[in-house]
Order: C-alpha cells, then structure tokens, then sequence
C-alpha cells in the first residue's frame, strides 16, 4: 500500500525553513553582504545567455540548501519528468500539458497518449508559415483584390495577452507596412477603436478561439463579420478576410471561414501557455516565420534547461523558490516585474495571467483545503516610469515587495546616452533597495534633524536581476519559458493543480444568465441578491429613459 504523504507544512523540510526564518527574518542585507565579499559571485547563475543575480534576496548557503531540499522533499524532479513524459498533470482536466512540446525542435519526440505529438506541431507551424508569407509578400490579398495591410487579431484571454506581449515586444522586427491590432474586451469600445481608419478591403482578422464558442470573441468576431460585409457586401468576402485558430471545424464554416485556412491546437495546450501555438499567428505575421522559429528556439533552449540542470543552477527552480520563501515565510503578497526595456511593457500584464491563473489555487491535487499562501499577486510597469511612481512605497512603505528587474546590455535604438543611464537606474534601483541609507548617513549630509526619519531607507528589500544581451525573439522566448518553469515549480511544491482555470467560468456562466435579463422587453422576474436586482433594475431603468 502506498504511503500517504504528509501534508507539505507538516514536512520536515518545511519546518526547517521555519525555524531557519526565525533566525534570518531579522538579518540585513548589508550584513550579509559584508560578511561575504564574493556573495555577488555565488548567488548568481547563467543559462542561455541570461544571468541571474539573486545575491540581494535575504537568503543564505543554507536558507538555498533548505529550499532546495524542500524542492526534493515535494518531488519536484518527478513532476518535471512527468509533464515531459507527457502524463496527465492536469489532473482536474485530465490532460496532458505539454506546451514545452510548441517548441520542440523538428525530429524530436514527446508522446501524449502514446503518439508523438511533434510532428504534428511542425506541421502547423509550416502552415502558419506559409500563410505569414504568402501574406507579407501580397500573395494573399482581400476579396476585391488589394493587399492585405491590416491584421487584427480577435481573443481573449491567453488568446489575446501572449499575441499582444509578443508584438509589443518584437514590434522592432516587424513588418512597420503592416498595421497590427488586438481586440479582446467585450466593451464595444475596443473593436471600434481597433478598426478605427481601417480600409475593410485591406484588413484580415484572425479568430482564436478554440471551441469557437467563447461569448466575447465571438460577440466581438460578429462584430468584425458585419464590420466587414457593410463594406464589402458579399458573403463571400468572409473566406479572404477571416482567418481561424481553432479546433471546431463545423462552427468555423458555418462563420464563412474557410476550413483551409484554420489553424489547429491540442487540449493539451493551456491558454495562457499557447502564445508559441498556432495563437501566436498574429505574432508570425508580424515578425515573419525566421523571427518567429528563433523564438521558439529561446523557449526550448530553457525548456532543456528546466530539464536537465541540477536544482541548485536551474534558473525557473531558484526563481520558483524564492517565490516559495517570501510568499509563506516572510508574507509577501505580491512580486513587482520591472522590465527596463520600453518593447516589454506588455510583459507584466502577460504574467499576470500566467502566474495567477495558474497558482490562484486554494485545494491541493486531491481536493484538501491548503493552509498556506499560494499564488502571489503579480504586477509591473517599464523602468524607468515606474520609479516616478509606485517606486516609493517599494522602497519606505510598510510592505515588502520582492521584485523582479530585467535588463538588457544592448539597446535595439541605440541614442546618445539613454541605454547607459537606463541601465544606470536598473542598477541603482538594486543597489539602494537592498542597503538603504541609514540615519548616520542622512545626518551626514547636513539633514536637519527633524527631517532625517522622512529621509532614511531601511533597505532590506529583496530583488532579483535577470541580464541578457539583446532584446531578440529568442530572448523573448527564454525569459517567457523562465516564468512558465518558475510558475510551474511553485505549484508543485504547493501541490497544486497549475493548469486549470476554474475560477474563470463562475462569473462568465452569470453573465449568460443577466445578459437576457437586461435585454428582455417585459419586466423580468429577478431571483438573485438584492444588491444584484438592484443594479438589474437601475441598468433597465437608465435604457428605457435613453433608449
């Protein structure tokens, strides 16, 4: 009979991270620092061209040691082989989950449900690669013959968030002919704005959704068939100006879209891990197939990365880890990501997604209720705005606030002295959140006094900095791929479910259930809350007066 695993705080490694909080909640980085002239040294590390300075977390040798064995104690190695394998880790949904599969080079095997699945995934990369040129080099035109200029992109969810981070952030290797958008919310406002001073005839939309069912992309692909066909006035036109990413063929036909021109994807995909799918089409477009394939081979080079480095020098593992410390140990509740990179200011809103709909859990694999802290709250903005704004609570609020600095050695637009000040900052942020000044040193420079306290930092404020060279595609991909194994570590030493969503449809099967109450001409019979009748009320008030 198999033996029953502790629960993770009754474990053995876990309380000896408590006890070794308890002395090292009170030690100061500059302590630390000073006992250890060569600390910058030891607590970095380096894989595919990015560095890892970690030296300015409030750790030890041994507070690492014990993490570490936490990490072994949880079986986090057996977890990595089994969503490598291919086992169904998604227990909840019964699926596989083998985005790392996306990437994998030509001729390589992972098997899902006993069939290698890779070749499958190159095949739909080869199609969206050759749709992308037949495209950018007007091959492919509009229903009345002229060049498709505009693509815009119509999801929500991971379907929407990775496509607009991964534009964002390639937009220097774009295509700057064509005009690319997004369109996500429901509020009409956005599609309106999204083809504000677009040529019908000049402009492709590209529908991701995989069952073809989801209430606002379609409300909102609707939107963009009649958009459309006002313009153009033949049914017709919908087969050169739609194209699809989905798995629901029938409803793809029905829409007008033509089944040559849908793109495929597997159950075995998350949403908010399918940016380097067939969703990521829009991307392909953009930065074209040779950029798009570089960034894949980012993902993958950190995906063996993940795989087969020891846990002591593997990146998302120290990174998952340390989540794990400040998150049940030191009670932080939220992580800062500040890219000082202007191309990455979509990235904090894409790990939003990816950290705290995978780890917002509150039951273990089995169902128990958890008593400790899960998924932080993530948030962010570019350096250096965010220092003119939020910087100071960071830095002399009440709350501790781990964060996460990405940085770049080369500038993509190189100008003047920019990029050395930029990195200048990036630094400095560090540099002062870890050691502060000092009420001698305030006083030192002539403070007055009574405005020495307003002045002092106490520093002590942990952060991580990620290095790299060059914001390129395949840099994309290795920093995606860090966060996506960072999320996964912390899950697994949670004992939790990272890859299902179910906290996502509550409120989507409400509003289906409101949106006929809204919309109904007779008076209807309300059965929910009182505060929720009234707003029903007032909202059917406010229309009839308007009309």
């Amino acid at each position: 009979m198999e033996a029953k695993v502790a629960p993770l705080r009754q474990r053995s490694a876990w309380k000896a991270l408590e006890e070794h909080y308890q002395k090292l909640r009170n030690v100061h980085l500059s302590t630390l620092f000073s006992e250890d002239p060569r600390r910058g040294e030891r607590f970095a590390a380096e894989a595919a061209g990015l560095y890892l300075d970690y030296s300015k977390h409030r750790i030890t040798g041994e507070t690492m040691r014990l993490l570490l064995g936490l990490a072994e104690e949880a079986g986090l190695r057996a977890r990595i082989g089994a969503m490598f394998a291919g086992e169904q880790i998604n227990v909840t949904e019964r699926r596989a989950v083998l985005h790392v599969a996306l990437r994998a080079p030509r001729g390589a095997s992972i098997m899902a449900g006993g069939k290698n699945v890779v070749p499958e995934v190159h095949a739909v990369l080869d199609r969206m690669a050759d749709f992308a040129r037949r495209l950018r080099g007007g091959a492919w035109t509009g229903h009345t013959g002229k060049r498709i200029r505009n693509v815009i992109n119509v999801g929500i969810g991971g379907s929407d968030l990775g496509p607009v981070m991964a534009y964002e952030a390639l937009r220097h290797y774009s295509d700057r002919n064509l005009t690319v958008r997004f369109v996500s919310n429901v509020d009409g406002t956005d599609f309106a704005e999204a083809t504000h001073g677009l040529d019908p005839a000049e402009t492709l939309f590209i529908i991701c959704s995989k069952t073809f069912t989801t209430l606002e992309t379609m409300t909102n692909a609707q939107s963009a068939r009649k958009w459309s066909l006002e313009a153009l006035g033949d049914e017709r036109a919908v087969a050169k100006h739609f194209v699809a990413v989905s798995t629901n063929a029938a409803e793809v036909a029905k829409f007008g879209i033509d089944s040559q021109n849908m793109f495929g994807f597997w159950d075995w995909v998350g949403g908010r891990y399918s940016m380097d799918s067939a969703i990521g089409l829009s991307t392909m477009i953009a930065v074209g197939p040779e950029h798009f394939r570089a960034m894949l081979d980012g993902f993958h080079a950190i995906d063996e990365h993940f795989r087969t480095t020891p846990l002591e020098r593997n990146l998302p593992v120290i990174m998952g880890m340390l989540a794990i410390w400040y998150n049940d140990f030191f009670g932080a509740q939220t992580v800062g990501v500040f890219p000082y990179e202007q191309y990455l200011k979509r990235f904090p809103a894409y790990l939003q997604q990816l950290t705290m709909e995978s780890n917002g859990k509150h039951v273990t694999l089995d169902g128990a209720a958890v008593d400790y802290q899960t998924g932080p709250i993530f948030w962010g903005e570019p350096g250096t705005n965010g220092q003119h704004s939020f910087y100071q609570l960071i830095h002399q609020g009440t709350k501790l606030i781990p964060c996460d600095f990405i940085a770049f050695c080369q500038a993509l637009n190189p100008l003047g002295r920019h990029h050395d000040m930029l990195i200048a900052n990036v630094i400095a942020q560090g540099e002062a959140l870890a050691f502060g000044k000092t009420a001698e040193q305030v006083k030192a420079e002539g403070t007055p006094d009574w405005l020495v306290p307003h002045r002092v930092f106490e520093g002590n404020r942990p952060s991580t900095t990620i290095l790299a060279g060059q914001l390129t595609p395949a840099t994309l991909g290795k920093l995606v791929a860090l966060y996506e194994h960072s999320v996964f570590t912390q899950g697994a030493i949670w004992g939790i479910d990272s890859f299902d969503q179910w906290g996502v449809e509550l409120g989507k099967v409400l509003a289906q259930r409101i949106i006929p109450e809204l919309e109904s001409p007779a008076e209807p019979q309300l059965k929910h809350d009182s505060s929720t009748n009234g707003l029903i009320r007032r909202y059917r008030e406010h229309r009839k007066k308007t009309g």
